[in-house]
């Protein structure tokens, strides 16, 4: 697609809102657990501050429900950043320019004012009075018509922020432009949570290989029994009308031709590996049987692009993780060594391929989970509409 860059931006003497994602997970102690949302933003901030621009943050934190909680508040933060960019970092509860004074400031939280949420142009209006260039720089906000995801662009020019422009560069190369043959892994749990993504990516990929409990709907929709297993047997027509529509798009569905099954939810259960019509009544599926994860691994040799989301068993109860494991320790050995495209992202996603310790391999890992599952439901996101050309 075709959106405004950073590159392309009059930044010189401006000041820039860069809308950054720092709702990040917090210990016990209230310290930072994980910073790999911080460090996203930092080349994004570093590169407006280069470039000569005084900077305003804008982030939410929790779900303080237009309401200013002092444990949502963002100061938190500012030790941690001021360590990374290696200076002082403002901190304003307030919105007037006034408040601006450090080269770098933090807005509070911006969930902190119920108009956020709610898209509110007057209060859009309000925050585009502190600057002159609003920077999207948060993909994973990217869905959400909120005043700092979207509407300041109403007011301001917006250009995409560098880890913006990452996202959407490699979305674009996996499902709208990409190398062919196409290959989508999706699992996890429920078809019905995933009945829009399944529905346009068949309409998309030439395979689609379907896992986890989600596999067991469709496979029941064939007339399997699948047991205990979890299934959403009142979903059976819409599986069978998704695996029409693939037929008619040429899409080929990929779906366990073998499982495991255990009669116990539990880590090192005992299992067995059964055909699709031996699984007992007692029986629940918990992972692919090995002839499947084969077959996989055929589709990933013909394919050129690989699109990843969810797992494929219960990838958190050993052995029941072998699927996912061995199919995604593959799928990056490819990567490595031949030149696949492969980008995972959504939900359980990254937790099940680092868990798999292939994570680091893949071509691109998302760490959006509603907008990126909206984006390859084929969805437009307003915080990416508000950057095309």
């Amino acid at each position: 697609m075709d959106f405004r860059r950073l590159e392309n931006a009059d930044l010189k003497g401006k000041t820039a809102l860069i809308r950054v994602d720092f709702n990040v997970p917090r210990a016990s102690d209230g310290s930072i657990s994980d910073h790999t949302r911080i460090d996203a933003a930092l080349p994004t901030i570093q590169a407006v501050r280069d470039a000569g621009a005084k900077i305003v943050l804008l982030s939410h934190f929790g779900r303080p429900k237009g309401e200013a909680k002092a444990e949502l508040s963002l100061d938190f933060l500012l030790p941690t950043l001021q360590e990374k960019l290696g200076e002082t970092v403002g901190f304003t509860t307030g919105a007037d320019p006034a408040d601006i004074k450090s080269n770098i400031t933090l807005l509070e939280n911006t969930r902190f004012h119920t108009g956020e949420t709610q898209g509110d142009q007057s209060l859009a209006k309000h925050w585009a009075g502190l600057g002159d260039i609003f920077i999207q720089d948060a993909f994973s906000a990217s869905h959400r018509n909120h005043v700092s995801s979207a509407g300041l662009a109403a007011f301001l020019p917006a250009y995409a922020g560098l880890s913006m422009e990452r996202e959407l560069d490699h979305l674009a190369q996996a499902l709208e432009n990409p190398n062919r043959p196409v290959l989508a892994v999706v699992g996890g749990a429920k078809v019905s949570t995933k009945i829009d993504l399944l529905s346009n990516l068949v309409t998309k990929l030439d395979m689609l290989a379907i896992g986890g409990g989600m596999a067991n709907t469709f496979l029941a929709a064939q007339g399997y029994d699948v047991g205990k297993s979890l299934c959403e047997h009142d979903l059976a027509d819409t599986a069978r009308s998704i695996m029409k529509s693939a037929a008619d798009a040429n899409c080929r569905i990929l779906l366990p031709i073998d499982v495991v099954a255990a009669t116990e939810f539990a880590a090192h259960a005992p299992h067995r590996v059964c055909g699709l019509e031996e699984v007992g009544p007692g029986e629940m599926i918990l992972d692919a049987g090995p002839e499947t994860v084969n077959g996989l691994l055929d589709a990933i040799d013909r394919a050129k692009t690989l699109i990843w989301n969810g797992p494929l068993g219960a990838f958190e109860l050993q052995p029941f993780d072998t699927s996912t494991v061995e199919t995604a320790q593959y799928a990056a050995k490819r990567v490595k060594n031949n030149g696949l495209i492969a980008v995972a992202g959504g939900g359980d996603t990254v937790s099940a391929l680092k868990h798999a310790r292939a994570a680091d391999d893949f071509t691109f890992m998302s760490t959006a989970g509603g907008a990126f599952l909206e984006w390859m439901e084929g969805k437009a996101l307003p915080g990416v509409e508000i950057l095309r050309t």
